[in-house]
């Protein structure tokens, strides 16, 4: 890793992240191979259909667990719009889908990706508790059973969305992007495009972590 690199998330961070992504992308195949006939091979490959929905059930419970420590670690920066430049942001979409030659400044976290935060711990949370109701549904009147397979399955739709949507942004689409959940260390210049009002917070707070360089005194810049 070469010197000057900006470190943008720790360890714990990571591991969260792709708890999370992974567990949403093993359900959301396994919950295809259970909703669609054309898709059941994806069951035999498990054993059958009843070993299937136990992956489904019991990586759902994992999901679940990596939602809270998701909601938890970054809701107070990614759950919450900080006006008028999130509302600016938007109206220019941030320049991701057209030419914008000085987008808004924002934080840690643009608009776009508070969005998908909270779409994801939104719905993430119905698919969890409908779940729960799915797996033990003679606990439950069936009108309330069936309206929860209906709450799932819009929740489905939404997080499959914008998982795949997140996925562009995150790679193809913004590069450099990647390298923040991969190693944890991104470029000053990959900041000072995407996220420059966090890197001058970093810098003003003193919390600007350098590869290669001692951390900067607490409350430099003041």
């Amino acid at each position: 890793m070469r010197k000057g690199l900006i470190q943008a998330t720790d360890g714990f961070e990571r591991i969260v992240h792709w708890s999370l992504a992974l567990s949403c992308l093993a359900l959301c195949i396994t919950g295809l191979g259970m909703m669609f006939h054309s898709l059941n091979f994806i069951g035999e490959l498990m054993g059958g259909l009843k070993s299937l929905k136990y992956v489904h059930n019991f990586t759902g419970i994992f999901f679940g667990v990596a939602l809270y420590f998701t909601i938890r670690m970054w809701w107070k920066e990614a759950g919450v719009f900080s006006m008028p430049e999130d509302l600016e942001w938007i109206k220019c979409a941030g320049g991701y889908l057209w030419h914008v030659d000085n987008p808004p400044e924002v934080g840690k976290y643009n608009p776009g990706q508070k969005m998908f935060f909270l779409a994801v711990a939104g719905f993430g949370a119905i698919m969890v508790l409908t779940g729960l109701v799915m797996w033990f549904p003679l606990n439950f009147p069936p009108t309330f059973v069936r309206l929860m397979y209906m709450l799932h399955a819009l929740g489905f739709v939404v997080i499959f969305a914008f998982f795949f949507v997140h996925l562009y942004l995150g790679t193809v689409g913004s590069p450099g992007s990647l390298d923040a959940m991969l190693t944890g260390w991104v470029t000053r210049e990959w900041l000072q495009k995407q996220h420059p009002k966090w890197l001058k917070e970093m810098e003003h707070e003193g919390t600007l972590v350098v590869y290669g360089e001692e951390k900067q005194a607490q409350g430099h810049g003041h």
